[in-house]
C-alpha cells in the first residue's frame, strides 16, 4: 500500500529500514515503457529470433531443407551447412544491431553462462570486417575448470566446448549500447561428459522418441517420424521494492530472509490470489511480456498468487528443449525487467518464513511432429487405447522410479516448502482424478466398458449459460496429478532448471513405454489383436503399480501413514533423496537409454551434495554476520536505553518493578542470542571430514538446527525492540508497501 509522505518526513533516516521506507515513498517510477496499442503483439512476437521464417528468406533452399530435417525430425546436421547458416544468421544479427555473439549454455549451476566474441575481424589494411564461420557457429569453448563438474574433472583441467543446438533457435537480445547474437548451444567436457543440463535433456527426449513411435507403428501411425515431450511450466516469483532488498543482507546473499517474525496479516484474508495486479507489478509484467514475445516466448498467462507480493507468468505449451531454454530466459528477463521498476524479483523457494512458498508446476505432455496429443483421451477415454497404453505407461514409471522423480525437484531451497501445506508433500503420487480412476479401475477388473461423464455446471443464475463440467476435480496436494490432457509435476522448485526434472520424466516414461511395446510387439507376432494385447498387459501393470495411485489429501497425517503401508518412499529432504541417483536401478536405467554414463551420474550426486552444503554454510554465515552486527546491537541499544529509563524512575523514587522484570527478560533473551550465535559459530566452523554427501549430512544434522535456534531468538527480539531501533526491514513492510 502506498505510504503517506506526511508520515515519512520526520522519520530518522540513520536507521536503514527508515531510510528504505523513505525512499520507497519518494520515488517516482516510469511505468509507461510499453504501450501495446502502438506496438501490435503479433508483429512483436518473435520479431528477434532467427525462426523458420528468416531461415527460409535467407538460406538457399537446400540449406533450408537440411537445417528444417534436423530441427524437425532430429536427423544429424550436415557440417557443410553450417558455413551458409552462420553467415545468413550473421547478416539477419546485424542488421537487429548486433555487435557480438555467445554461445548460451546451461552449466549445472542451475544458470545459464555466456562468452561474448565480437563479429569484428581486422583485415590487416587498417579496416575490419564483420565475420562468423560455420565453425564459430558449431562449436565454441569456454573455460570449464570454475564450472562444476562433481569430480569428473581436475580443478587444473579446463577445456570444455559448447555444441550449437539447432532445435533451440538462435536471437537477438537487446541492451542499452548494442545487441548480442544468442546461439544456445550444449556443454560437455574435453573427455565428452555432460558438463550441463541440455545434453542430457536432449538425450533423454530422443530416448522417449524412439520407444513411443513404436507404441505409434502398433497403432499404424506410419507417418510420424518423431515424438517430443511438451513442457509448459507455470513459474512463481516475489517482486519486493529494491530499497528492502538492499537492507537485508539475508536477501542480497542467499535470495530468503533468515529472520522475520510473522507481520500481523498475511495471506488468512486469501484477498492476494487473483486479486487486482498492482501498478507497478502490472507495468513491469507488460514489459517482461514485451521482451519475452520479442525472443519468441509464448507467455500466456499472469495473476497474482497466493502469498503478498507474489505472482505467476506461465507459458503456452513447448517442445521440452525448447521450454527449457525460454523459462531459463523468461527469469532472466524478469529478474532484469524488475530493476527497471525499482523492484527485485525473487525466485528462491521460500522467501518468506510462514507464508506461500514458490513452485514451478511442469505440465509435461507428449505429442507427435503431426501435432497429435498422445496424453489427450477424447470424449471417451474407454475407447481411446492409444490414450490408455501412454497413460498406463506414465503411471507405471512413476511407480517404479518415484525416488528419482523426489531427487530431481530436490534442493535446500525447495526443502522449505515441499510438504508445507501450500506445496506437495515429498511422497511422490499421481492424480487422476474420479473420471481416470473409474476407467483404471474397470481395466484392473478386465472390464473396460464405460466412461463417466461430467455434465453440465448449474449455478442457479438465469442470465449465466450452461458451461461442460470436468469429469474430474483438480487436487492441488498431489505432486504429479493429470489435469485434462497432460501430468502436472508441481513439486518442481521455482528456481530451478526444469531440465533436470524433465531429464527423469522423459527417460522413466521411456523405459516404460519400451517395457508395454515389447510386450504388445511379442504378443501382435505370436497372432494376437493389438486390442487383446493390450487387454491381456494392462490390468497386471495396474495392479502392481496402483500403489502410487491416490486422489485424497496429500496432507494429511492419514496419507501419510497409507503412504507408508503402501511402500512408498518419503524422502523428506534432500539429503535423504541424494542417494536415490547412485543406486544400481538408476544407473541400469540411464546406461540404458544413454541418458547418464555412470560418471555422469557420479558426478550429478557429488553436485548435488556440494550445493546443498555449500548453500547452508552461506545462510549461516550471513546468519551469524546479521545477528552480530544487526540484531544484537540492537538489542543492546534497547537494554541501554530500558536501563537509563529504569534508573530515572528509581530516582524519582517510582515503584519499577514491572519495568525490571522487563529489563530482565530482555537481558535472558540478548544472553540466549550470545549463546546461539556462539553454537552456531562452532557447528560452521567444526565440520567433519569425509566426502561431499558426508559434509551436506552434517549441514543438515548439525547446522541447520542451529540456524533454527537462532532464527527463533532473533524474531522473537524483533517482537519487543522499539520499531526506531531494529534495523531489519520487516514481513509487514516488505510484502505489503508497494
Amino acid at each position: 500500500m502506498p505510504i503517506p509522505r506526511r508520515s515519512i518526513v520526520h522519520m530518522a533516516t540513520s536507521n536503514p529500514r527508515f531510510e528504505a521506507i523513505s525512499r520507497i515513498a519518494t520515488a517516482k517510477h516510469e511505468l509507461g515503457r510499453i504501450d501495446f496499442r502502438t506496438t501490435h503483439l503479433k508483429e512483436l512476437f518473435g520479431a528477434n529470433v532467427f525462426n523458420e521464417e528468416e531461415q527460409k528468406a535467407r538460406l538457399p533452399k537446400p540449406v533450408f531443407k537440411a537445417l528444417q530435417k534436423t530441427i524437425k525430425q532430429g536427423v544429424p546436421l550436415d557440417p557443410t551447412v553450417a558455413d551458409a547458416v552462420a553467415s545468413a544468421m550473421k547478416d539477419w544479427a546485424l542488421e537487429h544491431g548486433a555487435t557480438h555473439y555467445t554461445h548460451l549454455f546451461q552449466p549445472l549451476t542451475g544458470l545459464t553462462a555466456e562468452k561474448h566474441d565480437s563479429f569484428l575481424t581486422p583485415t590487416g589494411t587498417g579496416k575490419a570486417i564483420a565475420q562468423f564461420s560455420g565453425k564459430e557457429l558449431i562449436q565454441g569453448e569456454p573455460d570449464a575448470s570454475s564450472f562444476p563438474s562433481g569430480g569428473i574433472r581436475a580443478t587444473f583441467e579446463a577445456r570444455g566446448y559448447t555444441a550449437w543446438d539447432p532445435t533451440s533457435p538462435a536471437y537477438v537480445r537487446e541492451s542499452p549500447n548494442g545487441s548480442t547474437l544468442v546461439i544456445p548451444t550444449a556443454f560437455v567436457s574435453w573427455t565428452g561428459e555432460a558438463l550441463d543440463k541440455k545434453t542430457p535433456l536432449l538425450r533423454s527426449m530422443e530416448a522417449l522418441s524412439t520407444q513411443a513411435i513404436r507404441i505409434l507403428r502398433l497403432f499404424g501411425h506410419n507417418d510420424v517420424q518423431k515424438v517430443f515431450a511438451t513442457v509448459g511450466p507455470e513459474q512463481e516469483y516475489f517482486l519486493i521494492d529494491k530499497h528492502f532488498v538492499y537492507a537485508r543482507p539475508d536477501l542480497i546473499h542467499c535470495g530468503r530472509t533468515l529472520f522475520g517474525a510473522k507481520p500481523p496479516k498475511g495471506q488468512e484474508m486469501e484477498d492476494q490470489y487473483f486479486g487486482t495486479i498492482p501498478e507497478r507489478v502490472l507495468a513491469c509484467m507488460a514489459d517482461v511480456e514485451a521482451e519475452l514475445f520479442k525472443l519468441g516466448v509464448p507467455v500466456k498467462t499472469r495473476h497474482n498468487e497466493v502469498a503478498p507480493s507474489q505472482y505467476e507468468i506461465a507459458p503456452i505449451f513447448e517442445d521440452c528443449n525448447l521450454a527449457t531454454d525460454h523459462n531459463q530466459l523468461a527469469m532472466d528477463v524478469m529478474r532484469r525487467t524488475a530493476e527497471k521498476y525499482g523492484l527485485v524479483c525473487l525466485l528462491h523457494e521460500k522467501p518468506f518464513a510462514g507464508i506461500n512458498g514458490s513452485g514451478k508446476h511442469n505440465n509435461w505432455s507428449m505429442s507427435t511432429d503431426t501435432g497429435d496429443n498422445l496424453l489427450n483421451p477424447g470424449d471417451t477415454p474407454h475407447d481411446n487405447a492409444q490414450f490408455l497404453v501412454f497413460c498406463v505407461a506414465v503411471i507405471r514409471a512413476v511407480a517404479r522410479y518415484p525416488e528419482l522423480l523426489r531427487v530431481s525437484v530436490a534442493s535446500a531451497g525447495n526443502d522449505h516448502r515441499l510438504g508445507a501445506n501450500e506445496a506437495p508433500p515429498a511422497i511422490i503420487s499421481i492424480f487422476l482424478g474420479d473420471q481416470l480412476q473409474d476407467i483404471m479401475e474397470q481395466i484392473e477388473a478386465g472390464a473396460l466398458k464405460s466412461t463417466k461423464q461430467g455434465g453440465f455446471m448449474e449455478v442457479g443464475v438465469s442470465v449465466l449459460p450452461k458451461f461442460p463440467k470436468d469429469a474430474g476435480d483438480r487436487n492441488r496436494t498431489s505432486p504429479f496429478a493429470f489435469t485434462g490432457n497432460k501430468f502436472e509435476f508441481r513439486a518442481v522448485g521455482s528456481f530451478f532448471s526444469i531440465g533436470g526434472p524433465n531429464v527423469v520424466l522423459n527417460t522413466i516414461a521411456a523405459e516404460s513405454i519400451d517395457y508395454i511395446a515389447t510386450h504388445l510387439e511379442a504378443a501382435v507376432k505370436s497372432g494376437k489383436t493389438l486390442a487383446q494385447a493390450i487387454a491381456d498387459l494392462l490390468p497386471g501393470i495396474l495392479k502392481e503399480s496402483k500403489k502410487v495411485i491416490f486422489n485424497g489429501d496429500g496432507y494429511s497425517a492419514e496419507w501419510h501413514a497409507a503412504a507408508e503401508k503402501r511402500g512408498l518412499p518419503n524422502l523428506k529432504n534432500t539429503i535423504d533423496a541424494i542417494p536415490a541417483i547412485i543406486e544400481k536401478k538408476s544407473f541400469d536405467l540411464f546406461a540404458k537409454y544413454k541418458v547418464f554414463s555412470d560418471r555422469e551420474l557420479n558426478s550429478r550426486y557429488n553436485i548435488y551434495s556440494e550445493n546443498y552444503a555449500k548453500t547452508i554454510n552461506i545462510e549461516a554465515q550471513t546468519m551469524l554476520v546479521m545477528a552480530r552486527s544487526m540484531i544484537l546491537p540492537a538489542a543492546m541499544r534497547f537494554q541501554a536505553e530500558y536501563a537509563a529509563s529504569l534508573s530515572a524512575l528509581k530516582a524519582a523514587g517510582v515503584d519499577a518493578g514491572v519495568q525490571l522484570n522487563g529489563l530482565k527478560s530482555l537481558a535472558l533473551q540478548i544472553e540466549k542470542l550470545h549463546g546461539a550465535i556462539a553454537e552456531l559459530d562452532h557447528a560452521i566452523n567444526h565440520a567433519g571430514n569425509g566426502d561431499a554427501y558426508s559434509h551436506a549430512k552434517y549441514m543438515r544434522d548439525a547446522v541447520l538446527p542451529k540456524m533454527e535456534t537462532l532464527r527463533i531468538i532473533g524474531d522473537h527480539l524483533e517482537m519487543i525492540i522499539p520499531d526506531d531501533i531494529w534495523p531489519l526491514p520487516t514481513y509487514r513492510e516488505m510484502l505489503f508497501i508497494k
